[in-house]
């Protein structure tokens, strides 16, 4: 006999814990005592860069995608000397949505870029040592093999700054997650636990920075993008289960200003920041907060049971189906670091230099959701 997929519109339960309402779509925030007042952004398209006390001769591991194409242009706005160290592919300079042709020039003009496969070790240590970095971002590094190369290649290294992730965290029902709870060495980022282990054995002056769920224009991981194709086509917005687990979103600027704050600060060493957004946010909240931010209508959201399909090696939902989010009350209290962005500002940035403009990363595919839609539709014989 076949069963109906019990469809659900917005009929949420609630959980006691929540100290405000999830109608703002802005998700909710965990209450504290210490609170830090909220800078005001002049611009959504621009950065606020603090004044730098000296200037460094910089290595990012990456910088051309995404995360370390907003950080390279604080650093170079700061003063710094920046190299990218990638293998080519993509262009080292490319100018952003809403970027002016003059602060491209001039970042185009400063950026310097390092051709290499980070995974020729050799090559690695003699091009490293000869230019002799004082600070390196690795903003891509996955495996601690890949690491040690570059700390060989650098005995004089001032700072090493990685980012690492949140995800390297047990599953718990202790939440939020804080920087001393237990971590997963089976998790699928066990690489960036044993290079946070590799950094702490050797004695380096290292920052290690574990965002969340990253968000914001040009990101290469289908997060925001994967509700904006279902709202521009006009479809429901399939969610597992029953649309209240608990996640977390930071935006791309935001965790750039993260990694700024963290450069010479001598209360960052040899740290573990968690990086995200203010608040928190249901999966049912997200959907709402995406249509919010593009202006379109509030969705249909359909919710389903995961356990019901097999979607082979297809992702059905771009998040983890579990409560997921992080304290970032270290890095306020400790850095003076405070996200600009709220969610529904920081997925409206998103869309309006992005999606909005017709630029996305990867083509929509409803495969799954029609499997979803589908079976809804069968009624029961």
């Amino acid at each position: 006999m076949a069963r109906l997929v019990v469809v659900q519109h917005q009929t949420q339960p609630s959980f006691s814990f929540l100290s405000s309402s999830l109608s703002d779509f802005n998700g909710t925030r965990l209450n504290t005592q210490l609170q830090c007042k909220r800078k005001v952004w002049q611009s959504r398209g621009a950065f606020q860069v603090r004044a730098s006390s000296s200037s460094k001769n910089i290595l990012i591991m990456g910088g051309t995608r995404f995360i370390g194409v907003f950080l390279s242009r604080l650093l170079v706005k700061e003063g710094h000397q920046v190299t990218l160290f990638t293998r080519g592919k993509a262009p080292v300079t490319q100018q952003l949505p809403g970027e002016s042709d003059q602060d491209f020039a001039d970042f185009s003009s400063k950026i310097l870029h390092l051709k290499g496969d980070r995974k020729d070790f050799d090559f690695v240590k003699s091009s490293l040592s000869a230019k002799g970095f004082d600070v390196v971002y690795d903003i891509n590094g996955r495996e601690a093999v890949e690491v040690e190369p570059i700390l060989d290649a650098l005995p004089n290294l001032e700072q090493f700054i990685y980012c690492s992730s949140a995800g390297v965290y047990k599953k718990s029902d202790l939440l939020p997650h804080l920087e001393v709870d237990e971590v997963d060495p089976k998790s699928r980022h066990k690489g960036k636990l044993e290079t946070e282990s590799l950094l702490e054995s050797k004695g380096v002056n290292w920052t290690s920075i574990r965002p969340v769920y990253i968000y914001g224009p040009l990101n290469y991981n289908p997060v925001e993008e994967w509700f904006f194709h279902r709202l521009k086509a006009g479809r429901p917005i399939p969610i597992p289960g029953s649309g209240v687990q608990i996640t977390q979103l930071g935006h791309v600027k935001d965790l750039a200003t993260a990694f700024i704050q963290v450069l010479g600060n001598e209360k960052a060493s040899k740290q573990v920041f968690n990086i995200s957004g203010e608040k928190y946010v249901t999966f049912d909240g997200l959907a709402k907060a995406c249509a919010k931010a593009g202006g379109f209508p509030e969705p249909e959201i359909v919710h389903y049971n995961p356990k019901d399909f097999d979607f082979g090696k297809k992702k059905a939902f771009p998040f983890r189906d579990q409560h997921f989010f992080a304290s970032i009350e270290k890095a306020k209290h400790v850095l003076g670091w405070t996200p600009e962005f709220d969610l529904v500002e920081g997925l409206t940035d998103s869309y309006n230099l992005d999606f909005g403009r017709g630029t996305f990363r990867k083509e929509a595919d409803f495969s799954t959701d029609d499997l979803i839609l589908g079976k809804s539709l069968v009624l029961q014989a």
